[in-house]
């Protein structure tokens, strides 16, 4: 097994070293257009496997995409990373062209690849990664609902005082501050509602932290996080090459599914070693549907930006 993270940032390294560290592949790729970055980030993480204890080989490649010849995953976290007061809307003009070259050149080496998205705006860099890609849908996934989810359940635990282990919380809908839908309904604790723990006004401010989770983080370091992005991303990769059939919450190629077609947004789906396998319909009521719509809608209008900026798509 062969894993490449493009992106050799804070949050692709990240990835990289918790992909490394649980064993997921014999050999991962770290790709930067950084000289040495990537290399020498490599060779750090990989002088901890004899302190840890992983058999993951990790190489480091300055822009040679040939390094990562029959990847049979492909992680994207290249792109600008937010700043404080920055939305990840704004980051579409610069990432939109980064991801398609990243696309390009990725499946010159790895045609058959299954190609994780977190660079933002996700929903929408998914979506050019489908369009630009031409791989089936099922082997496009975006991250951003796994650690919409994570975050939403440290929230509740934090709430109830509580482990995060205790907590089933889902967050669906767009990856972005005002476009995702925590599932207060749906969430539960060791299989007991939370409803039954915590009164309606508490479950409000729950979903409100939720939703501007990134950026409170964005706002106390300066820039995008990476530590929960980088175990999101491991916990997806692991589910595909182990073959687990987890369900998470991730960006996906809709058909018709929760009354949208030709986007792709947050739903639970059965991931395994064939990339994303089913998508699980979690009958929403009218007022979880109304905002899913209306976070269909957002990122839509973020998509049609694409067709402004001469991709070719």
């Amino acid at each position: 097994m062969k894993i490449t993270v493009v992106g050799a940032g804070a949050v692709g390294a990240t990835c990289a070293d918790n992909i490394a560290r649980r064993e997921l592949a014999e050999e991962v790729v770290l790709l930067d257009i950084k000289e040495g970055l990537s290399e020498g980030k490599a060779l750090d993480m990989f002088q901890t496997a004899a302190l840890c204890g992983f058999d993951t080989k990790i190489v480091g490649s300055t822009n040679d995409y040939s390094k990562t010849a029959g990847s049979d995953v492909v992680v994207i976290t290249s792109g600008l990373p937010r700043k404080p007061g920055m939305t990840r809307e704004e980051l579409i003009g610069t990432n939109a062209n980064i991801v398609k070259g990243v696309t390009e050149n990725i499946l010159k080496y790895s045609p058959d690849t299954i190609i994780i998205i977190v660079s933002n705006p996700m929903d929408t860099m998914t979506y050019l990664s489908l369009k630009t890609s031409g791989l089936s849908k099922n082997r496009i996934i975006g991250m951003g609902g796994i650690l919409d989810s994570a975050r939403f359940k440290t929230y509740l635990s934090l709430a109830m005082d509580c482990p995060p282990n205790d907590i089933h919380g889902t967050v669906v809908g767009g990856h972005g501050d005002t476009t995702m839908i925590p599932l207060t309904r749906l969430a539960t604790r060791n299989g007991v509602p939370v409803s039954q723990f915590l009164d309606a006004e508490t479950l409000q401010k729950v979903a409100a932290d939720t939703m501007v989770g990134g950026a409170t983080l964005t706002k106390l370091i300066g820039t995008s996080a990476w530590y929960a992005p980088g175990a999101a991303v491991a916990a997806l990769v692991e589910s595909i090459v182990r073959d687990q059939k987890h369900i998470f919450p991730c960006c996906v190629s809709l058909d018709g599914e929760y009354g949208q077609s030709d986007i792709c947004l947050g739903v639970p789906v059965v991931i395994g070693r064939s990339g994303w396998e089913q998508i699980i319909d979690y009958k929403l009521n009218e007022e979880e549907q109304a905002a899913f719509n209306k976070s269909a809608d957002a990122v839509r209008s973020m998509n049609s930006v694409l067709s402004t900026l001469d991709l070719g798509i």
